[in-house]
């Protein structure tokens, strides 16, 4: 029995948000919150890669990185939009310019209206000599934007600095919404809660009540920019900010909904929110999301909310290529025979899900953990893949065989290595020889099914704004 269809969904995925970002006694996302209260909550959601271009592979296509080549490309096999499109659907796709989710990288296929919000022109072209030239030019002219709102007699609504390009992704989303007919299929990809962190200072005074001003959030992003060393006060600023992002989508995403309601469309409209993968804090050494598989980077919000649903939690680990199924699901319409995930909305009437197993994810590793710019191949560095359950993580360095397990249930920070020599207990051997298989399995697949022949040259636009996200 499958979940009753819908006329329409609405996917939000977010950029580098945490699982624990949502939800909590001091909830900085009411309305994310409403979904979950209102829909299935995945407890153990798990992104299949450490990075948007090792993650997205699953959301859209169903299948993992590396599956058809040695590229971070989508596969040739159909897409989600494809597959929607394909049966009659109308679907738009709106991208806060994150240059690996952009036509070079077949994620236009299947969008009737697709927009990525890349740059392009002579200041492109200066932006890839110059990585991250254009949000520290908005951080740095934040006071001056600032003053000019209040003094035009604006709000601070908005990022006076829209280094995320939330602005424009909303009005899109909001016109699309507004002059479609339906049956349709949106998506929505937000940038705020990735790197630099520049939320509107509304949401920095709803979050906390430390009230800093521009001068600390630049004085922040310089010092770690700068690679100098993070303080406790550095890291709470950061942490404050990246509260306040989460802040920022939340209102948005609210504004959405709201359009979904004003145009008729919200009691037939299925919801379904996602991170493409987490933000790390000093949790194993750095910030932002450098290629590990630990669990601030892996574990991600996971919410599918109907009109007929009703609030459920659900601990069965899944990983993100089930949305796609999920999604086609809701829609009465059949998966794409070559997708690898399996519909959840059975959930949404309470009926359990099958566990398939240990959910693999994916990192390529270059000479050191920050070195740069981000894998593009297979060939670019060491392949690490990690495989989890219920309880334990196992991650494997792929050429040098070196292994790691951690057992969440007694270490949910992943901080006890149980395959360390410093470790005084053994690890368990059923574990490590069921983990490790299931990585062993898919390594196999990768090299069986990949041709090693893909295209890891992007244009100088995409190049361009990359580097300007600060991928170097």
């Amino acid at each position: 029995m499958t979940a009753p269809a819908t006329e329409n969904v609405v996917l939000v995925t977010v950029d580098s948000l945490r699982a624990d970002a949502l939800g909590g006694d001091d909830s900085v996302s009411p309305v994310m919150d409403s979904l979950a209260d209102s829909g299935v909550v995945f407890e153990n959601a798990v992104a299949q890669g450490n990075w948007t271009p090792f993650s997205f592979p699953s959301i859209h296509g169903s299948r993992p990185v590396f599956s058809e080549s040695d590229d971070i490309g989508l596969a040739s096999t159909p897409t989600l939009a494809e597959q929607v499109s394909d049966a009659g659907l109308e679907t738009a796709g709106f991208n806060a310019a994150n240059g690996f989710l952009t036509d070079h990288w077949g994620y236009d296929r299947g969008f009737d209206e697709f927009e990525p919000f890349v740059d392009s022109g002579g200041y492109s072209k200066y932006l890839a000599a110059h990585p991250t030239i254009q949000a520290w030019v908005q951080l740095g002219t934040s006071p001056f934007r600032r003053a000019a709102t209040v003094l035009s007699g604006g709000s601070d609504e908005r990022p006076f600095a829209d280094v995320s390009r939330m602005g424009d992704l909303e009005d899109h989303a909001i016109e699309f919404l507004e002059t479609t007919d339906g049956p349709f299929f949106l998506w929505v990809h937000y940038m705020d809660t990735h790197t630099p962190y520049v939320p509107a200072p509304r949401h920095i005074r709803e979050v906390s009540d430390n009230h800093f001003g521009v001068l600390r959030m630049l004085g922040s992003h310089l010092r770690t920019g700068l690679g100098w060393e993070v303080d406790e006060r550095t890291l709470e600023t950061l942490r404050t900010l990246y509260e306040a992002t989460v802040r920022q989508v939340d209102a948005s995403v609210g504004r959405l909904l709201d359009t979904l309601e004003t145009e008729g469309h919200r009691h037939d409209t299925a919801v379904v929110v996602a991170g493409d993968h987490g933000e790390e804090f000093l949790e194993h050494g750095h910030l932002a999301h450098y290629p590990k598989l630990y669990r601030e980077l892996i574990d991600v919000p996971y919410i599918v909310s109907t009109p007929e649903s009703e609030s459920r939690s659900v601990e069965t680990p899944v990983g993100l290529d089930t949305i796609a199924p999920t999604v086609c699901d809701l829609l009465s319409l059949t998966p794409a025979s070559e997708w690898e995930g399996t519909s959840v909305a059975p959930a949404i009437h309470g009926e359990a899900i099958e566990d398939r197993g240990p959910i693999v994810s994916a990192a390529v590793r270059g000479e050191s953990v920050t070195s740069q710019p981000i894998p593009r191949s297979r060939a670019d560095g060491e392949l690490l893949l990690s495989a989890r359950d219920e309880r334990y993580t196992y991650i494997e360095f792929t050429e040098s065989g070196r292994q790691e397990l951690y057992d969440r249930t007694n270490d949910s920070e992943e901080q006890v290595d149980l395959c360390a020599e410093s470790t005084a207990a053994d690890p368990p051997a059923t574990v490590l020889d069921r983990l490790s298989e299931a990585v062993a399995d898919h390594l196999a697949a990768l090299d069986s099914d990949g041709t090693g022949t893909g295209d890891t040259e992007a244009s100088e636009e995409i190049t361009a704004r990359l580097k300007a996200l600060g991928y170097q």
